[in-house]
């Protein structure tokens, strides 16, 4: 999914509910012991995965598949376009099951957007969220971006957030930058 769409998030509650361990793919070059039988383990970052990773993440893969264990990896692009050169690794890859989290639509959008706010003690006028989820680029990343630069905006000038002060930092930075 992309980013900020929560991947890390899932993750951790995975994690939580499995007694999983978590290691990125880039630590899987220095991190190459296999997870106990049977055991669970997340990689985040694949799409990041160094070559000299792929033998340890084809032997934790076929350890995990023989003992009931089990293998989430996390990325920001399917496995068919991961930088895996291992012809063996590459084709466990593919056969595995891919969960894509899309980018939000317009009621998505407007949660998200509610979301981040109260994450920040703002209670944004319900205004607000319905006129930044029709202006803004329908990512989870935009929406960060915008709600920390309204927060931020909000806090220097002593303003509210508002629509007045989203329009001018939308003017300043437009619709995709926020």
């Amino acid at each position: 999914g992309p980013e900020g769409a929560g991947k890390s998030h899932l993750v951790r509650l995975w994690q939580t509910a499995n007694g999983a361990e978590t290691r990125t793919a880039r630590a899987l070059a220095l991190q190459p012991a296999l997870p106990p039988p049977g055991g669970h383990l997340a990689v985040e970052d694949m799409d990041h995965l160094p070559t000299e990773a792929q033998a340890p993440l084809f032997h934790i893969h076929n350890h995990l598949a023989a003992t009931g264990g089990s293998l989430l990896m996390t990325a920001r692009t399917p496995p068919i376009r991961w930088p895996i050169t291992l012809p063996d690794l590459a084709s466990r890859l593919q056969a595995t099951a891919v969960i894509r989290i899309e980018d939000p639509d317009d009621r998505l959008l407007h949660a998200i957007l509610a979301k981040l706010f109260a994450d920040r003690q703002i209670t944004p006028p319900p205004a607000l969220l319905d006129w930044l989820a029709r202006r803004i680029e329908r990512s989870f990343a935009a929406a960060r971006r915008i709600v920390t630069a309204l927060d931020t905006a909000a806090l220097e000038t002593g303003r509210p957030a508002s629509i007045a002060l989203a329009r001018t930092l939308l003017d300043k930075t437009g619709p995709e930058a926020e």
